[in-house]
């Protein structure tokens, strides 16, 4: 007989296993990227980061956001001005595997 702490481990361990495999399966076939998807967005990724860091710095680009799902980028984060803003956003349209763009980069408010 497993004692009342290891038979609540348990229990808790098998209901989060549950709700893993529920939420997998909720998803629809659109919703779902292959290893290869998974990677091309990875490589997305990365190559606008770079494109943004080089275009409004390292330090700039280090408080941006950027997160790429079936070729969709989407920007946040916040930063000084609306000129580092529409910069990085320019940056990163332009890189190649973009397929649109969604900028949620805000500005800084003033202190």
């Amino acid at each position: 007989m497993l004692p009342h702490k290891a038979l609540a481990a348990a229990a808790i361990a098998a209901a989060a296993a549950i709700g893993v495999a529920g939420c997998a399966s909720q998803q629809t076939p659109a919703q779902r990227r292959t290893a290869g998807e998974v990677t091309d967005d990875a490589a997305v990724t990365a190559k606008v980061k770079s494109a943004i860091a080089s275009d409004v710095g390292a330090r700039a680009a280090a408080a941006i956001d950027v997160d790429t799902y079936h070729g969709v980028v989407q920007l946040s984060g916040f930063v000084d001005s609306k000129d580092v803003a529409d910069r990085a956003t320019n940056a990163a349209g332009k890189v190649s595997g973009v397929k649109s763009l969604k900028s949620d980069l805000r500005v800084k408010s003033p202190s």
